[in-house]
């Protein structure tokens, strides 16, 4: 189980001794691999929101698919602490089957279904059809934006979309040209179909966000990738996490008529 701490401000870190007592942790976060469950425990207040957050999106990053969090042993110092679990939803609600489910037997957090038992969380989950996605890591590479074109015609093949091929490879294309001549990292190209529509998200390790103007004057060279991402897709956006940021689209069939 992988761990985040927080320590108070009073911890102090012995030279002989790297035990932290329970007593002089404010917040704990803790991974199981297994159960794909992510507790969060202790007291939360304003300095942990942002760890909070960072670990949670890292997670979803990492693995796709709902994440349940289990949040029956968390305090927070300020009822709008626990705002941080609905703007975590919120943020990946458009990102290839992802989603936030929470274990809050208080139900102090709002914006985000909540079940009082981590069984019921856990049942909830077992109960919705896992979204189908697909998943491919890539190099920085020329050659890289064909291999995400491939994927997105595997996938909109095999979920009876071929409509969305065009307009998919079009945005996947921008998206990993952006990553390959300015992010400049290994990336995660990850595509899921959700009530007809088409969710794609490419994720790198920059935290350099991509910047839209709107149109490009006709003499310049270009700058128009995220402008032929917007015109293709329904909506779009970035999403910084841990160590990078997501970027990600929407596409719908009624979009090209």
């Amino acid at each position: 189980m992988d761990r985040v701490e927080q320590p108070d401000a009073r911890l102090r870190r012995g030279v002989h001794s790297r035990t932290i007592m329970p007593t002089d942790v404010r917040y704990l976060v803790e991974t199981d691999e297994s159960s794909g469950v992510v507790r969060v425990s202790g007291v939360l207040d304003a300095s942990g929101i942002g760890t909070v957050r960072d670990a949670l999106l890292g997670r979803l990053c990492d693995r796709p698919g709902p994440l349940v969090v289990d949040v029956t042993g968390l305090r927070a110092t300020d009822p709008a602490r626990w705002d941080v679990f609905g703007a975590v939803r919120r943020a990946v609600l458009d990102w290839p089957a992802a989603d936030l489910l929470l274990c809050d037997p208080s139900g102090a957090a709002r914006d985000v279904p909540a079940w009082p038992t981590l069984d019921g969380a856990l049942a909830a989950l077992a109960a919705t059809p896992l979204a189908a996605v697909l998943t491919t890591d890539l190099e920085p590479v020329v050659g890289a934006a064909r291999q995400a074109r491939q994927l997105v015609g595997d996938g909109c093949d095999r979920w009876g979309v071929p409509e969305l091929i065009e307009p998919g490879t079009i945005a996947v294309t921008e998206m990993v040209n952006n990553v390959v001549a300015h992010a400049r990292t290994p990336m995660t190209v990850r595509l899921a179909p959700r009530d007809s529509a088409l969710h794609v998200a490419v994720r790198d390790h920059s935290s350099r966000l991509p910047s839209f103007t709107g149109f490009a004057p006709l003499h310049t060279a270009g700058g128009r990738g995220l402008l032929l991402i917007d015109t293709v897709s329904e909506r779009w956006g970035t999403t910084p996490v841990p160590d990078g940021k997501v970027v990600w689209c929407v596409l719908r069939p009624e979009d090209r008529s």
